[in-house]
């Protein structure tokens, strides 16, 4: 990859200086040398935008790994977990109490729609 980065662009660059050499340094030879010379800058510009356009899509999906951790761990993960509170930590050797409320809705208690 290096090569087409780096070494296509200036071996275009250098064809361009050589053609205006070869052609003795005329108008003409002036006008294609620039022309190739051009092109060469083009190749090198094009690679440009298209790795920053490939770190845009690296950084987007180190974005959207950070919110699964989130969605998964409730922190992100450059953060320190947070500390449980000393009531929601669980004795391993008292069985977990039964739910008071089996039939009950968890939630905000919601009005019966009126009927006409």
């Amino acid at each position: 990859m290096r090569w087409v980065r780096v070494w296509l662009p200036l071996g275009i660059v250098a064809g361009g200086v050589v053609a205006i050499v070869a052609a003795g340094g005329t108008d003409v030879a002036w006008e294609g040398g620039a022309a190739i010379i051009g092109a060469g800058a083009a190749v090198w510009l094009l690679n440009l935008f298209f790795r920053i356009g490939a770190q845009g899509d690296r950084e987007r999906d180190a974005e959207d790994e950070a919110r699964a951790f989130f969605d998964r761990h409730g922190h992100w993960p450059d953060e320190e977990p947070p500390a449980r509170p000393a009531a929601a930590r669980a004795d391993p050797h008292r069985p977990s109490r039964p739910d008071p409320h089996p039939g009950h809705p968890s939630g905000p208690a919601r009005r019966r729609p009126r009927r006409p």
